[in-house]
């Protein structure tokens, strides 16, 4: 009903507060355990396409294919100084994905 317009919805009996905020929750909800379940490493999923974009600006049918390499290339450096940073234990390569992506999109969102 939402999607048909809010006169529409009020005129349907609906609480469009109500159900933005049901809506809200269920939409969080689903993400929160979409990530607890993939864990920090599906991080980088997020991160490649922004990078591939940026670096390659409208061309879409780069983006893919560099979307792919720069996603390896983002592991191999998180699990590279994970495993160096601490010696005997190492640090897992999601938080250290997580701990170079989070400053990027800091930085994508100041600027749009």
């Amino acid at each position: 009903m939402l999607s048909l317009s809010e006169p529409v919805a009020i005129g349907l009996g609906l609480s469009i507060e109500k159900e933005r905020i049901v809506l809200l929750l269920a939409a969080v909800a689903l993400a929160a355990s979409a990530v607890s379940v993939t864990g920090g490493i599906a991080f980088i999923g997020l991160m490649a396409p922004h990078i591939a974009k940026s670096l390659i600006g409208p061309r879409n049918q780069l983006a893919l294919p560099l979307a792919i390499l720069i996603g390896g290339w983002l592991l191999l450096l998180a699990d590279t100084i994970g495993r160096n940073v601490l010696e005997p234990t190492g640090i897992p390569a999601g938080i250290v994905a997580a701990l170079i992506g989070a400053p990027y999109f800091m930085y994508l969102l100041l600027k749009k």
